[in-house]
C-alpha cells in the first residue's frame, strides 16, 4: 500500500492549511458585515452543490478550503454577525476560536482524570473562577456540559435521585409504590424542562406550567396553590425550576420566595440562568437576581453571553456527591487508582468529555473580568436606549420590561384588532429581515405576536441599533401607508 494512503496528512500541509484558515477566520471576523445575516438560499441549494458520493481519492486541503469559501461560509446563517439579534445573540470571540483550534489538536477525552489531567483540573478551576465572578457560595461545584438542555436534564435527574425512591436501580416503570413526580416551572420557562421530563420518565403532563405575573415572572400564589393541589391528589413534587432571564422577555422569577417555599416543602430548586447568569458578574446586575445562591442546582451558559464559542454550559450543584451518586457507574475497563481526583464521567450521563474549559479559560484571561463586565454593561445600556426610543414613539409599544439586553416590542397600527396587529408585526418582521443586515425573531406574549431584539454580540454597537431603529420605523410607516391605500374607500 502506498505510504500516501496511510498515516495523517504531512505536518507541512497541515501548517499551510492552518495558516490559510487563520487568515480566513481573521478576515471573516473583520468583515462579516459584507454578508446578509441569513443567506439568500432555499432548502436544497447547498445539497445540490455537494457531490452525492464521497471522493475515492484524496483531495488537497487547498481544494477543500476553496469549497469551504465558496459553499459553506457564504451559506450559513451568520450568528457571529453584529446584526444577528434573534433568539439570544452570541459571540464566538477571537480567544475562544483560538482555544477551540488548540483543543481540536489535543483531541482529548476528559472522561477520567487519567485521560486528561490538565483538562480535568482546568475545568474545575475555571468553573470556580466563574463561581466567584457570579458571587455564588464556595460550596457550589461546577462542571461543563454542552448546552443548558443537558445541564437541566442532569440537574433534574439529581433531583429525582434525592427522593427516597431508588429510581436509579428500580426505575419508574410498573411501580405502584411511586406516585407521579411533578416538576414546576412558569409558563415562560424554556421547553428544555419539558424535554428533560420526557427523558426522565416523569412525563410532559407532570410538568406544571405555572402562571406568570404581569411582569412575566412566576406567580408565587399560583405556585403555592399548584403544589398544595398536587400533594392533595397524591402526587409528589420533585423540583421547581426558577428562571433567571426567561427566553422571551428575560424576566427574573422571584427566587428568594421560591427558595423559601422549596425549603419548607422539601423540594429541589433548580435555577435556569442560562442567559442572564453571565450578567451576574456585574454586581449591579447580580443584584437583580437575589436568591440564586440558595439553589440546589444552577445552569449558566458562557456560550450565550460570555463570548465563548458554542458549546459551553456550566452546571453548578450544591451537593456534588449526590450528583455523583446519581450517575457514577464504573466498569472494570474504566477503573483507575488515583485517589481524591475528579472523574468528569461521574457527573452526568455522558462518558465522552470535550476539552471545553480551554476556551472559557482563554476568554476570561484575554478579556479579564473587568473587560467582560464592561461589555455586558454596554449591551444592557444599548438595550435600555432602544427601549426608551420605543416608549417615546407613538407608533410602537414596549411589550415587556427590559432588565438586561433583550427588548420586546410591537409596532402599532391604529384601529386594528389584536389579530390584525399580530399580522402587521409579522409582516414588519418579514420586511426587516428580508433587507439583510439584521435578523430578528418573534415570541408570543399573552397570545400576542411580539418582535424581539436580543443584543449580545461583541460587535453590535449603537451604530447597528440606530440603523435597526431607522429600518423598523421606516418599514412600519411604509406598511401603514400601504394598508391605508389598500383600504381607502
Amino acid at each position: 500500500m502506498s505510504s500516501e494512503r496511510t498515516g495523517d496528512i504531512p505536518p507541512g500541509e497541515v501548517r499551510a492549511a492552518l495558516h490559510r484558515a487563520a487568515d480566513r477566520i481573521a478576515d471573516y471576523l473583520g468583515s462579516v458585515e459584507r454578508y446578509p445575516v441569513v443567506p439568500p438560499v432555499v432548502p436544497g441549494d447547498i445539497a445540490k452543490a455537494l457531490p452525492a458520493a464521497p471522493p475515492a481519492d484524496p483531495e488537497p486541503l487547498d481544494r477543500v478550503l476553496d469549497d469551504y469559501e465558496r459553499l459553506i461560509e457564504p451559506n450559513v446563517t451568520h450568528w457571529n454577525h453584529p446584526g444577528f439579534l434573534a433568539y439570544f445573540s452570541i459571540t464566538g470571540s477571537g480567544p475562544g476560536i483560538v482555544a477551540e483550534t488548540l483543543a481540536a489538536a489535543l483531541n482529548v477525552n476528559a472522561m477520567l482524570w487519567r485521560t486528561s489531567p490538565a483538562a480535568t483540573e482546568l475545568e474545575e478551576r475555571v468553573c470556580d473562577w466563574l463561581r466567584q465572578m457570579m458571587d455564588l457560595p464556595p460550596g457550589f461545584r461546577g462542571h461543563i456540559n454542552d448546552t443548558a438542555s443537558t445541564s437541566s436534564l442532569v440537574a433534574l435527574a439529581a433531583a429525582r435521585h434525592s427522593l427516597p425512591l431508588d429510581v436509579r436501580v428500580r426505575g419508574l416503570a410498573g411501580r405502584a409504590d411511586v406516585p407521579p413526580l411533578v416538576v414546576y416551572a412558569s409558563d415562560q420557562a424554556h421547553s428544555s424542562i419539558d424535554k428533560a421530563a420526557i427523558v426522565l420518565g416523569i412525563g410532559q403532563e407532570n410538568v406544571r406550567r405555572v402562571a406568570s405575573d404581569a411582569a412575566f415572572r412566576l406567580s408565587m400564589p399560583a405556585l403555592t396553590e399548584a403544589i398544595a393541589q398536587d400533594r392533595a391528589a397524591g402526587r409528589l413534587p420533585m423540583a421547581v425550576v426558577a428562571t433567571v432571564g426567561t427566553t422571551s422577555t428575560t424576566s427574573v422569577d422571584p427566587v428568594p420566595e421560591i427558595a423559601g417555599l422549596c425549603a419548607r416543602e422539601g423540594i429541589w430548586l433548580h435555577v435556569d440562568a442560562a442567559y442572564a447568569g453571565s450578567a451576574a458578574i456585574c454586581p449591579e446586575l447580580r443584584a437583580l437576581m437575589p436568591g440564586i445562591e440558595r439553589a440546589d442546582s444552577l445552569v449558566v451558559n458562557p456560550h450565550k453571553w460570555l463570548f465563548t464559542p458554542v458549546d459551553c454550559s456550566v452546571l453548578y450543584v450544591r451537593d456534588q456527591e449526590l450528583l455523583r451518586a446519581a450517575f457514577s457507574l464504573v466498569p472494570e475497563y474504566l477503573r483507575t487508582d488515583e485517589p481524591g481526583v475528579t472523574n468528569l464521567m461521574d457527573l452526568g450521563f455522558q462518558l465522552g468529555r470535550r476539552f471545553r474549559s480551554l476556551k472559557l479559560w482563554m476568554v476570561i484571561r484575554a478579556f479579564g473580568v473587568e473587560g467582560l463586565r464592561e461589555r455586558i454593561r454596554e449591551h444592557c445600556a444599548i438595550a435600555r436606549e432602544l427601549a426608551a426610543r420605543i416608549e417615546a414613539d407613538p407608533g410602537f409599544e414596549l411589550a415587556a420590561p427590559a432588565p438586561f439586553s433583550a427588548v420586546c416590542f410591537r409596532a402599532l397600527r391604529p384601529g386594528s384588532s389584536p389579530e390584525e396587529q399580530d399580522r402587521f408585526n409579522e409582516r414588519l418582521l418579514a420586511r426587516v429581515n428580508a433587507v439583510g443586515p439584521f435578523l430578528l425573531s418573534p415570541t408570543v406574549l399573552r397570545g400576542r405576536l411580539t418582535p424581539r431584539v436580543a443584543i449580545g454580540n461583541l460587535k453590535t454597537s449603537r451604530r447597528h441599533i440606530d440603523e435597526l431603529w431607522r429600518l423598523l420605523s421606516e418599514s412600519a410607516a411604509e406598511l401603514r401607508a400601504e394598508d391605508a391605500g389598500r383600504f381607502k374607500p
